[in-house]
């Protein structure tokens, strides 16, 4: 579901319910590992569990004091990001605090 590419992560494929805690951990290990970017591009098939993963991903990055880009947004993840009132947080390179 995911491929490196030096510090940069492609998550590729559905990402639903059914597979959204593997992803979760798998992206955890990239993180570590030292990706900074977040390609979406590849995503076929979401729905909110992708949100949760992505404010996660970037609660852990904020906390190990990581800049973490996010690229390739899908329109339908953008449109759940804004009903939730958490887009900055999930759209290009949200602020670290």
């Amino acid at each position: 579901m995911i491929r490196r590419e030096g510090s940069r992560a492609v998550v590729s494929g559905p990402v639903t319910l059914t597979n959204v805690g593997a992803l979760l951990e798998e992206g955890r290990a990239h993180l570590k590992g030292g990706v900074h970017t977040i390609d979406l591009g590849a995503v076929t098939e979401l729905d909110s569990s992708l949100l949760a993963v992505l404010l996660a991903w970037r609660r852990e990055s904020r906390a190990a004091q990581i800049t973490l880009a996010i690229e390739g947004l899908p329109g339908g993840l953008t449109t759940i990001a804004r009903l939730y009132g958490v887009e900055a947080f999930v759209s290009g390179s949200a602020p670290q605090h």
